[in-house]
């Protein structure tokens, strides 16, 4: 019997578009709460971020009952003809949810750092805030925000609980690499657990050694 890639596959189309939409929304977020300073921004922030802390079987139940089919959005997208649960977009989702907080501390991080008299220098000159953000801000958040979206990919990649809850266990459509794991060893196939475990593990170190090298290359560059 041929050994299955589509967890492989399926996987890294998964961690690829949520790691893309994780990086455009976790800038737009991050250069939203830099700006804002009204009231309850403490209580936006811990929104925000609480996928960081909260159990994925708990992010898995809480997408379900948004999206399910009983939720009001759940009933409009099955009028509309669009099935999410248990299907590669739910995977998507789940992915984005988990990885959306590591892409959003870092472009806060790395937006909070920038000297301020840079950007009041460029608001003397003229510049608008929509040429500010493009020019000024983004170039010198870039090492944060590079390295944001690398640990959103790893993280989206190595995704399981919310994943199995909202996507389920498809093979050859939601079944990513986590998640064929799992399955596998309580199938009592240990070999391809631990096939698709050394899979996902030079995977993910891959990404950090990726991480670590491109630090130590910026830093020697910059010495």
């Amino acid at each position: 019997m041929p050994f299955d890639l589509s967890p492989l596959w399926i996987s890294l189309k998964t961690a690829i578009v949520a790691t893309l939409i994780t990086f455009f929304l976790g800038i737009a977020a991050a250069r939203w709460i830099v700006g804002y300073h009204g009231k309850g921004r403490g209580i936006i922030e811990g929104i925000l971020i609480s996928p960081l802390v909260l159990p994925p079987t708990v992010i898995g139940f809480l997408l379900l009952l948004l999206l399910g089919r009983n939720s009001p959005i759940g009933q409009l997208l099955h009028h509309l003809g669009i099935t999410i649960i248990f299907s590669w977009s739910a995977t998507v989702i789940a992915a984005v949810v988990v990885a959306f907080p590591l892409m959003y501390r870092s472009a806060v991080g790395a937006f909070e750092q920038i000297d301020l008299s840079v950007i009041d220098a460029a608001q003397t000159l003229g510049a608008s805030e929509w040429v500010i953000f493009w020019r000024v801000m983004l170039p010198l958040a870039r090492p944060g925000i590079v390295a944001g979206t690398i640990l959103a990919f790893a993280r989206a990649l190595g995704e399981f609980g919310a994943t199995l809850m909202l996507a389920g266990n498809i093979p050859g459509e939601t079944q990513t690499i986590p998640v064929a794991i799992f399955f596998a060893t309580e199938a009592g196939e240990m070999h391809q657990a631990l096939v698709w475990s050394i899979v996902l593990l030079t995977l993910s170190l891959s990404v950090i050694i990726g991480i670590n090298l491109w630090t130590e290359g910026r830093s020697h560059r910059e010495t």
